[in-house]
């Protein structure tokens, strides 16, 4: 599957964003989806996860209660709304698949797109 990352931008701290990432091929709701995070000069993190059917999400501490994950199968899309932005959110933001189930080790996930550049402004 391709992955294809969309909707990063500059914001100023407390703006939202909604990242979407489209999936190629028609097995995308058989995928377990996350959303990593790399800032500068810093290792890539996990920020959250959406299952298979979308009924459950898991998110790091850094973000619960500000980001939320979403997916339509139907579109092959997930979707990342971020909320009260900070200037510590700052980073490239990648969306990946895993078939492993609410799993948070990059290791874990097998494809993923190109990133998308989120830059919070203080």
């Amino acid at each position: 599957v391709q992955l294809q990352a969309s909707g990063g931008g500059l914001v100023q701290a407390g703006g939202s964003l909604r990242l979407s990432c489209a999936a190629s091929g028609r097995t995308f709701s058989s995928y377990g989806m996350g959303w990593f995070r790399q800032a500068p000069g810093k290792e890539r993190e996990f920020v959250g996860y959406i299952s298979r059917s979308g009924r459950t999400t898991y998110y790091a501490d850094s973000v619960k209660g500000r980001f939320t994950i979403s997916r339509d199968n139907a579109k092959s899309t997930v979707y990342l709304q971020m909320n009260s932005l900070k200037p510590e959110d700052t980073a490239v933001y990648y969306c990946a698949t895993t078939q492993r189930v609410g799993v948070m080790a990059e290791q874990q996930y097998d494809s993923w797109g190109q990133g998308t550049l989120v830059t919070v402004s203080s």
